[in-house]
């Protein structure tokens, strides 16, 4: 498990949460990760990082909502959730049941120091760990012993397993957090793709987080599908996150990411 000290933060170096977080116009970030997103704006166009972002932010909202309002889920487990902005899982999960329980996981020790000056109830936790350690997130007690995985639980992975190398397994971990979930559980993932990407794009997106406390790695449309693996993907499968259940929500459209949701298909 990672330690919660918040002497660990590593202000020095950008990380993925804080620069998600200026990139959506936010306020918890430092100079060195405006420095890096700004070669991401010179190399790709800061119109275009900015609703990407969006993009997938409002994925997550259209998500939560579904999940919450359509398929009665009220545990949700958001892994990689970055810093608190506006319309968070917690708030959107609430508004279909204020006992709704969300865990936030994520690496960066500032999420929970943030995270957790804006949480007024005891319905919602904030744990420090890292995805690729499941065992990290699934065996500790602030997450099994505040969630219960004998019933449906949501795992959301949203603009994160572009941030997991081949070598560290991404369908493996989805495949150790499939394993604890009930039957009627659900996954959601969103991730930035080469499909329709320009070879400059990609290059400008790597750059941009060149330096950043994870590298990042961008898949091809099958890569990402096959993450799904043990899921029954819920119409409309696995698609251009805008294209996702589509509201009223003003969501950007681009080419950057593929998102979709599935359920769990595996037998009691």
């Amino acid at each position: 498990m990672t330690t919660e000290s918040t002497s660990n933060i590593p202000l020095g170096v950008p990380t993925a949460a804080r620069m998600y977080d200026e990139a959506l116009g936010g306020k918890d970030h430092f100079e060195v990760d405006r420095a890096a997103n700004a070669r991401l704006y010179k190399a790709i166009g800061e119109d275009r990082v900015r609703s990407t972002a969006m993009e997938n932010r409002r994925f997550l909202g259209r998500v939560v909502r579904y999940l919450s309002e359509e398929c009665g889920i009220r545990q949700f487990l958001d892994v990689g959730s970055g810093l608190p902005t506006a319309s968070n899982t917690h708030q959107i999960a609430k508004e279909a049941d204020p006992g709704s329980r969300v865990v936030y996981v994520d690496i960066d020790p500032i999420v929970a120091v943030h995270g957790r000056a804006l949480l007024a109830d005891d319905s919602t936790r904030i744990v420090t760990a890292d995805m690729r350690r499941p065992e990290t997130i699934l065996d500790d007690e602030r997450v099994n012993g505040f969630l219960d995985f004998g019933r449906p639980v949501a795992v959301l992975f949203v603009a994160v397993f572009h941030f997991v190398t081949p070598e560290e397994d991404p369908a493996g971990i989805v495949a150790a957090f499939r394993e604890r979930q009930a039957p009627g559980s659900y996954v959601a993932i969103s991730h930035l793709t080469t499909d329709g990407m320009s070879e400059p794009e990609q290059q400008g997106w790597y750059a941009g987080f060149a330096g950043a406390t994870v590298p990042l790695v961008l898949r091809k449309e099958a890569d990402i599908r096959r993450l799904f693996h043990g899921y029954d993907l819920v119409e409309p499968g696995l698609v251009r996150p805008y294209d996702w259940r589509p509201g009223d929500d003003g969501s950007p459209r681009t080419s950057s990411l593929f998102g979709g949701v599935g359920r769990v298909s595996h037998p009691a």
